[in-house]
């Protein structure tokens, strides 16, 4: 599903954030990114949804280059990916179940079935009661958790998250995770980039490893990470 070649990402003036990054993600697998911050997770996610594209090398995510990918089929490709920003990038003049229901309404899915939709996964991650609310009005952990019920509830085919349990307490982030795997079982290949080692350290799947924007790790579990 995703094969990354020779990857170097730099910004102006000469800040390398990533520097010949090898990758390959086969369908349906679940990748942890962990790393000190600045090591390059979030410019990695970044280049595989598109939104910023390498310096050198090649991007290919489900069959497409977005090294070279137009705007419009971009915008398509968006589409099959469900994403956890770590700003959030909630629709402040929405409510928060218009927030989730979101997605689904660009796809031209019903009202009342995106309604029932987004209330069911706005309960499985403790907001059942906040629906009507405004996200400014939420705590940033409340904001995240809307976030994280946005990019799951089209069932993607690719969710990418940039620290989604950062400003959550111990138990909301085991719910979270869980729903994370939940959605692997259900075939989705997922990618979370956390600092949250001790989440992470008993559950058997690979972890990559970065460090100034080069991959000195990847282990089919965290039990390899120092």
């Amino acid at each position: 599903m995703i094969h990354l070649r020779g990857v170097r990402k730099t910004y102006p003036p000469s800040q390398t954030a990533l520097h010949k990054v090898d990758l390959r993600v086969k369908e349906g697998d679940f990748l942890f990114l962990v790393g000190a911050s600045g090591a390059g997770k979030s410019t990695l996610l970044k280049l595989l949804f598109g939104a910023q594209k390498s310096t050198d090398g090649e991007v290919i995510v489900g069959g497409r280059n977005l090294s070279k990918i137009t705007n419009q089929k971009l915008a398509y490709f968006r589409r099959e990916i469900g994403i956890v920003f770590q700003d959030y990038k909630l629709l402040t003049r929405r409510t928060v179940l218009d927030n989730v229901a979101f997605p689904l309404e660009i796809r031209g899915v019903h009202t009342s079935k995106r309604k029932e939709l987004a209330t069911s996964i706005l309960d499985a991650v403790g907001l059942g009661d906040r629906v009507n609310a405004m996200p400014l009005t939420l705590s940033g952990g409340e904001q995240q958790r809307v976030a994280i019920a946005r990019a799951l509830i089209t069932r993607p085919k690719l969710l990418l998250a940039d620290e989604p349990t950062g400003n959550l307490d111990p138990a909301m982030s085991r719910v979270v995770l869980g729903l994370l795997l939940e959605a692997h079982k259900c075939g989705t290949t997922v990618i979370v980039a956390t600092h949250n080692l001790p989440l992470i350290e008993d559950l058997n799947l690979r972890t990559l490893v970065l460090d100034r924007g080069k991959v000195i790790g990847d282990f089919d579990g965290p039990a390899g990470v120092a």
